[in-house]
């Protein structure tokens, strides 16, 4: 399901799953299209969230916006852009540190407070629903190190799917980040790999 302008996501009214949470996170990493499909049918995931700050892909094509959606609806599948709330390269000038996304201030400003709110609606609506950006690997992503670490503020339960397609809790995808290390003041310090100028448009690919 995509979004019009001046139009929002809000989340409908799913059966309730017996099996743990129904949120979850996904990257497609070096997955196929029919790769990343049949690991969302596994784990029956309804709705695909997309977190790109810039749903598209010079080396993925596949991947882009708007062929993804329509390859997700031909397996019944809904797709949902909330990469302008949830992205990991916003445009505010106040969510970087020494040009890194300082993810802790991303965290406070209200355009995120919106797109988790959304993810609360999901989580008490028990849609089943995988938040998705491009990185496979969840500790090297900002849905585990920005998205993951306010849902787990947050008290909403999810689960991560490696890139591997394993089932892993936060805590364990954090120990990957940190190898069971902490920084001096207890947690990690959590910021983008690399740097990017504030507004800059990126290729999804390198945006972690």
């Amino acid at each position: 399901m995509s979004e019009r302008p001046g139009q929002t996501w809000e989340p409908k009214e799913s059966a309730p799953s017996a099996n743990g949470p129904t949120l979850h996170t996904i990257g497609y990493g070096a997955r196929t299209l029919d790769q990343l499909i049949a690991v969302l049918k596994a784990h029956r995931i309804e709705y695909l969230l997309d977190v790109r700050s810039a749903p598209y892909s010079k080396f993925k094509p596949e991947f882009s916006k708007e062929a993804l959606e329509a390859a997700l609806k031909n397996h019944g599948l809904r797709y949902v852009f909330m990469g302008d709330t949830l992205g990991g390269q916003p445009r505010d000038p106040a969510c970087y540190t020494e040009g890194k996304v300082d993810y802790e201030k991303v965290r406070r400003q209200p355009f995120f407070q919106a797109g988790l709110e959304r993810l609360r609606k999901a989580h008490e609506q028990h849609l089943r629903a995988a938040i998705m950006c491009s990185e496979g690997k969840p500790e090297q992503c900002h849905r585990s190190k920005m998205i993951g670490e306010a849902l787990t503020a947050a008290g909403i339960p999810f689960r991560h799917i490696d890139e591997d397609g394993q089932l892993l809790t936060h805590t364990q995808v954090m120990d990957r980040l940190t190898g069971g290390q902490l920084d001096f003041f207890g947690g990690p310090a959590l910021t983008s790999r690399k740097r990017y100028g504030p507004g800059r448009e990126q290729d999804s690919e390198h945006a972690h």
